[in-house]
């Protein structure tokens, strides 16, 4: 059976576990449960922190795991990326007191706190800057103002906790990270299935169905507003002037789509999800 391992909390689990069950796999009734068999897939979910994933997927104790790209590279375990999940996303940067930095080799021999040591001690290597690192385990923004660090390195995202702390944002992007999926294997039974299966669930989440009503004589400008993935499904309707058409679009180009064939000319325009895909 594959082995899997999935977060059992934190900001990745609840999307993580509902990607599975979107996928057809079995989810736990208990949120405390730490194992589950799902005899009908083959697979076994094993519930861990976010964090310790990639090294139980590296060591070759679990086949599969989802976590952050950012814990796998923070972590140095040998396993590597399989594929992007497209959720969880986030991005590194540093930070600073307002004015004291402004650029990255102005880290040169100074304090710098993180909880992502790994990643971010890498990330200094490669560009040449020996700095001290401060690992902490999160709320790293109140240690300038408590005399811990000079300058620090964390997820940002609007910013305002940071300028909240007097800091600001300087140099390069760290890392753009998301949930992905990873391993240390390249072929593993089970392992192509799992992949395709999460695929599928993005897809059906970045597209819908749409089906309208539309003069016949309209098909070719209508397939230019709305191409699908390779071409529209067109049948003929009792009225031999019309035809019915179906075709994937891009959840977030539907309202524009739906405006753009109306004032072409067509009617009865439906939208439904998809469930599950694939391409």
């Amino acid at each position: 059976m594959l082995r899997v391992a999935v977060p059992n909390k934190g900001s990745l689990s609840e999307t993580a576990s509902q990607m599975l069950l979107e996928a057809g796999y079995s989810g736990r009734r208990d949120p405390k449960s730490l194992y589950l068999a799902d005899e009908r897939n083959g697979v076994e979910f094993f519930y861990l922190r976010p964090r310790d994933i990639a090294t139980y997927v590296g060591s070759g104790a679990l086949d599969v795991g989802i976590t952050g790209r950012d814990l796998l590279l923070d972590s140095g375990s040998t396993a590597s990326e399989v594929a992007p999940l497209d959720f969880g996303s986030s991005t590194f940067r540093f930070a600073g007191p307002a004015g004291r930095f402004r650029e990255l080799h102005d880290l040169e021999g100074v304090r710098v706190a993180t909880s992502y040591a790994g990643l971010v001690g890498a990330f200094l290597e490669r560009a040449g800057v020996t700095a001290q690192l401060v690992s902490l385990d999160g709320a790293v923004e109140s240690a300038v103002q408590l005399g811990v660090a000079d300058a620090i390195a964390d997820v940002v995202e609007t910013g305002t906790t940071l300028r909240a702390a007097g800091l600001e944002i300087f140099g390069p992007v760290i890392l753009q990270s998301t949930a992905v999926l990873i391993s240390a294997k390249a072929e593993l039974p089970g392992l192509e299935v799992l992949q395709r299966r999460l695929h599928g669930v993005l897809v059906a989440r970045q597209f819908v169905i749409m089906d309208y009503d539309l003069p016949t004589r309209l098909l070719d400008e209508a397939t230019r507003l709305a191409p699908g993935i390779e071409s529209p499904t067109v049948s003929p309707l009792h009225d031999p002037e019309w035809s019915a058409v179906r075709v994937m679009v891009r959840r977030t180009d539907t309202n524009q789509v739906m405006d753009d064939l109306y004032d072409l000319g067509a009617r009865a325009i439906l939208v439904s999800p998809i469930h599950a895909a694939r391409l």
